[in-house]
């Protein structure tokens, strides 16, 4: 094995995902191409731990699994898709902004509940 190759227990330390998460990523088609041993084990590269930190960074903002699955489709259809996939960040870059101020806004009501338990409300 080479250093740019990793079991599935390496590729699951590196990126912080199960193994049965990278399975099912398999599965639905999210991570594709996927190098095999003479063993036939799988092994993992650089640019699918890569891959997997996208994925994994979508998925955590709220990016459904088909929209994955479509950003993904996409991306393996080559570079013409590009403009397709700018849209589809864009979009959901909008929805993380959205998400932020709600939280933002969720956090000051927080700290002014907290300044009214502490007396330092006007």
């Amino acid at each position: 094995m080479t250093t740019t190759e990793l079991t599935p227990a390496q590729m699951a330390d590196r990126t912080g995902v199960t193994i049965d998460t990278l399975r099912y990523y398999e599965r639905e088609g999210l991570i594709q191409n996927v190098a095999r041993a003479e063993s036939g084990h799988r092994r993992y590269s650089h640019n699918d731990v890569l891959w997997v930190e996208v994925l994994r960074c979508l998925r955590d903002t709220g990016m459904t699994i088909d929209q994955l699955r479509h950003y993904s489709e996409l991306g393996a259809q080559g570079d013409h898709t590009e403009p397709e996939r700018k849209r589809i960040l864009l979009e959901h870059r909008a929805l993380v902004e959205r998400q932020i101020a709600e939280r933002q806004a969720a956090l000051e009501l927080i700290d002014h509940k907290l300044s009214y338990y502490t007396g330092e409300s006007s």
